[in-house]
This record gives C-alpha cells, structure tokens and sequence, in this order.
C-alpha cells in the first residue's frame, strides 16, 4: 500500500509528509512518539475526576498535536470536544467518539511505522 493510499479519514500521509519535508523517517519517529504519549486515557482520567477545565486544555493540546501531524479525524473530533468541556455540556458521546477515532488511528500509525 502507498502512502498516498493510507491517507483517508483518519491521517493524510501526503500533507504529513509535506509538512516535515518529506522526512519519513522523521515522520514515522513523530507519529509513534504521539501513540507513545497516549493523552487520550489521561484526558478520561481527569474527566473521571471531574476536571473538565484540565480536559479541555489536554483537548486543546491534542488538537494541535494533531493538526500539526495531519491527524485529520483527531483534529476534528478533539476540536469539538474541546468546544463541549469549556462550554460544560455532556462530553460523553464526543469522548467516546474521541477514543475511537484515536484507536483507528493507532492502527493506521502501527502500518506506517512497521
């Protein structure tokens, strides 16, 4: 598979690359560093706690994280929930929405960086 054909939904792989000047391998190191980092299950925990305020800067920063390694789906997903916890609404759909998006991700990283 290309990397123009893993490009989709959820990653586009040519915008990435552009954007690191077509450094795979620095990409690959960039994208692994962020499923390393996995902010998602520590923005549930500190939901959990009922922290919304901390959520939404976690939100905030995986969005940008996101935008800057053109983790489409993530950026989209991450920018409404980020809008949902500072206006205090019910984040539960969108976070789960946000793990999934984030789980699909990680699949499509595994197969670029393997």
């Amino acid at each position: 598979m290309s990397m123009n054909e893993l490009s989709g939904e959820y990653i586009d792989v040519p915008d990435a690359l552009n954007r690191v000047g077509g450094n795979m391998d620095l990409l690959k190191r960039l994208l692994k560093r962020f499923i390393d980092g996995n902010q998602i299950d520590e923005m549930d925990r500190v939901l959990r706690e009922g922290n919304m305020e901390e959520a939404a800067r976690q939100a905030h920063t995986v969005k940008g994280v996101s935008a800057n390694l053109s983790l489409v789906k993530l950026r989209t997903v991450t920018t409404e929930l980020e809008l949902i916890l500072k206006d205090n609404l019910d984040y539960s759909a969108k976070l789960d929405e946000l793990k999934q998006a984030y789980d699909e991700t990680v699949k499509i990283i595994q197969e670029i960086t393997s």
